[in-house]
């Protein structure tokens, strides 16, 4: 059986030769699509390769009693397999019959065109492993890929790449987990012509923005396509009708910069010559060909699709395509007619994320300003990076000057439901700092004041387009309102890693302190098991871990009962947490009877944690009191700390001693309290800093001691949305990060990111 299959001899047959992705690209090469040429290394020949160098038995022996939840070991071994299989010499036959195909796909390109010289031209080499893209699971994104890959040599080097990437720590876990045998998962590996692309973009078979199935809409700019997706550059934007074809809009925006592959391979920026600025990017020919070529991939595949594609001396190319998973079809109902505003247009800009919003205006011209973002703020600025997105969620609109559809803020806004418009161009010029203004992004303008729109109610759209991402870190959710658990859980997180009281307090109307001093325990038990329940009911089979009631003397004033809490000098430092339960223990104990009782109904994924703890013997008495109420902590319900202050840091191994399931780092509180900066202080909010080496060392030494005495390790904040803070907690070792739920598939994502990155720099010391 020959080694190499091409595209064209693939069909919807070959998964178990050319893996998930090389049957795709079949499927799509098949159909006449303009695929980049490129063949399947078979995924027989990688099980030819492990069989003649004798490595088969040695990987099986690597895996043989893997506990694969014991995270370092997990990666010791997945290093330990890739690095035997990169060191092991290909076979001379082997090596020849994929480099000369390789020379083969050159030769067959250089018919086409004359700018290649010899046999080596650039190729995608990409992995494909066998069990993926199934319907019943998906290994989507768990092996490698090396682009502008050039050479014999190299390709070889790509290739075993590959196959050793079958191994990755991630992908271990994935195949534990799902119950797929190690040795029946293969991989075939992809060689593709690279597109040098003079033109590129993103073309979306519906309108993302207003999820109308019958529109197309395409981006387009000069050079590559990477300045669209990081939002550098705003690309025209063109929006045709799906069955006509019949080009309904096109806006040109000012295209200053974009990116071309020099001859070595690398990216560069390049100035755009004034005159082709404003120029339409792509003709109208252009435009009709890429939408003829969406509708006909959306046919086949019966699902809306979001496409990557490029041009190449005027030739289209398809280089992805895959689900639109944000997309929701709209209900089949007649909606009132929407009535035009009467207002003062002040800016104009393109829909990222339908609907209407007002408030005041607060312009970021650098990341160190966001903590002026307050709940219900409209964010105004440039444009938006991954690290803007714990403001992003405080925003209640958000207004760029750059971007397009399938920018940074284009993406996140639609995930959370916010209001978004990008590519206003002077948003930043034109709006001032307070200024009250409304955003109506379903049509693309901003009003000056508050203006009254008339519109049909737009749905928020699930937060789940990450969720088939595994990493070996647990990705849980923070969760504050019962009401949102349904939608909370479809973000496929893997479980509530903070569930705060205070919220459902709040909505209770009663301060916990008056429902004792009238002798109301119950009530207040009640309240609390009602939320707790419906958040543990969605996430059933799923860990929700519960924080006893955090309530500092100054927040819940307006509370009845509010106006007996005692006046303190700095409430942030106060009577508050584990201290202020333990001295009125009524309060405890009815939160501790309330997952109590809820347990008694079945739902025992429900867990607790103190918060504030300073000391062992706080830790001690609280299980007592547990006890007492007929639970047996760390046996009967997982029973954990919140790590929030430096004295918990310090005192953690006597912590361990008591007896504990879990820790869980609070960050906001550790790194104040570590740092001396009170983080509602604005004049030295540039000072705060989680990543300072004093609470690094902190979260070091915890997580150190809790592996020691078999604890689990979390973190419930923002922070974990920070790629260096989520490299360190995954370079420590932490068991799981939790999130506000429209951070989860971001988070997902980047530590999915860095755990791949950090098992590569592992193993380049070792070479």
């Amino acid at each position: 059986m020959s080694r190499i299959a091409w595209f064209k001899d693939l069909d919807k047959d070959s998964l178990s030769v050319a893996g998930g992705k090389g049957t795709n690209l079949g499927i799509m090469f098949n159909l006449g699509l303009p695929v980049p040429p490129g063949f399947a290394i078979t995924a027989q020949t990688y099980q030819e390769f492990i069989d003649r160098t004798g490595i088969r038995l040695r990987i099986e022996q690597f895996l043989q009693q893997l506990n694969v939840e014991d995270t370092k070991t997990l990666q010791e071994v997945a290093q330990k397999i890739q690095k035997l299989i990169e060191s092991a010499p290909v076979p001379e036959d082997i090596a020849e019959e994929i480099a000369d195909n390789y020379e083969l796909l050159g030769a067959d390109y250089r018919k086409a065109s004359q700018l290649v010289t010899g046999n080596n031209v650039f190729v995608a080499v990409r992995s494909s492993a066998t069990a993926e893209d199934l319907p019943e699971a998906s290994f989507a994104g768990q092996q490698a890929t090396f682009l502008n890959i050039k050479g014999r040599e190299e390709v070889i080097t790509a290739v075993r790449s590959c196959w050793a990437s079958l191994f990755t720590a991630r992908a271990i876990y994935y195949r534990e987990k799902n119950k797929f045998p190690h040795m029946k998962v293969l991989i075939s590996v992809i060689i593709q012509k690279m597109v040098n692309a003079t033109h590129s973009g993103i073309m979306f078979t519906i309108n993302p923005a207003t999820n109308n199935a019958h529109e197309i809409v395409i981006e387009a700019t000069y050079g590559l396509g990477e300045m669209i997706v990081g939002g550098e550059v705003n690309p025209d934007l063109y929006i045709v009708d799906k069955s006509s074809r019949e080009i309904k809009k096109i806006e040109i925006k000012k295209k200053e910069m974009a990116m071309f592959r020099t001859e070595s391979g690398r990216n560069e920026k390049r100035a755009i010559p004034a005159a082709e600025q404003t120029r339409q990017a792509i003709s109208d020919v252009h435009i009709k060909e890429l939408a003829r070529y969406g509708k006909k991939i959306e046919d086949h595949y019966g699902l809306p699709q979001d496409i990557e594609w490029a041009i190449e001396k005027d030739q289209v190319y398809i280089v992805q395509s895959r689900a639109v998973t944000t997309f929701k079809p709209k209900e089949n109902k007649l909606s009132p007619e929407i009535q035009e505003e009467e207002g003062k247009i002040i800016l104009k800009g393109e829909t990222a994320s339908s609907g209407v919003y007002t408030g005041r205006v607060k312009i970021i011209n650098d990341p160190s300003e966001l903590d002026r973002i307050e709940k219900g703020d409209i964010l105004v600025t440039t444009m938006t990076t991954p690290d803007m997105v714990p403001a992003m969620q405080r925003a209640g609109a958000i207004v760029t000057n750059e971007g397009g559809m399938t920018c940074h803020a284009a993406i996140v806004s639609r995930e959370m439901g916010t209001p978004c418009i990008v590519g206003t161009e002077h948003a930043t010029e034109v709006l001032k700092e307070g200024q009250l203004i409304t955003v109506h992004a379903s049509r693309g303008i901003v009003y000056e004041g508050k203006v009254q729109v008339a519109q049909e109610k737009i749905s928020a759209t699930p937060i789940n387009a990450g969720a088939d991402i595994i990493t070996a870190t647990e990705i849980k959710v923070i969760l504050d309102l019962p009401d949102v658990a349904e939608h909370a859980a479809a973000s496929g997180a893997d479980g509530v890693g903070l569930v705060r009281l205070e919220i459902m307090i709040a909505n209770g109307g009663i301060h916990p302190a008056e429902y004792i001093r009238q002798g109301r325990e119950n009530d207040y038990v009640q309240l609390l098991k009602e939320g707790i329940r419906t958040i543990a009911k969605a996430f059933a089979a799923k860990p929700v871990w519960v924080r006893c009631s955090d309530l500092r003397s100054d927040e819940y004033r307006n509370l009845e009962g509010g106006s007996s809490e005692p006046k303190e000098s700095d409430p942030m430092i106060g009577w508050h947490g584990i201290r202020r339960l333990l001295d009125q223990p009524a309060i405890l104990r009815a939160e501790f009877k309330a997952i109590r009782e809820l347990h008694y109904e079945g739902l025992k994924n429900v867990g607790v944690m103190i918060p504030f703890v300073i000391r062992a013997n706080e830790v001690r008495t609280a299980k007592e009191m547990m006890r007492e109420i007929g639970l047996e902590p760390c046996k009967a319900i997982d029973f954990g700390v919140m790590i929030e202050t430096p004295a918990s840091c310090w005192v953690i191994e006597d912590i361990c001693k008591e007896g504990i399931s879990f820790v869980s780092f609070g960050t906001n509180d550790l790194t104040q309290l570590t740092l001396g900066i009170d983080r509602n202080n604005s004049r030295i909010a540039r000072l705060f800093d989680e990543l300072h080496p004093a609470v690094l060392g902190e979260m070091a030494k915890v997580i150190r001691v809790c592996k020691k005495y078999g604890v689990k390790t979390s973190l419930c904040g923002q922070s974990g949305s920070n790629p260096a803070m989520a490299e360190f907690l995954v370079h420590q070792g932490i068991d799981s990060i939790s999130a506000n739920v429209d951070a989860i598939d971001t988070i997902r994502r980047i530590v999915a990111k860095t755990e791949r990155k950090l098992l590569l720099d592992a193993e380049r010391e070792r070479q």
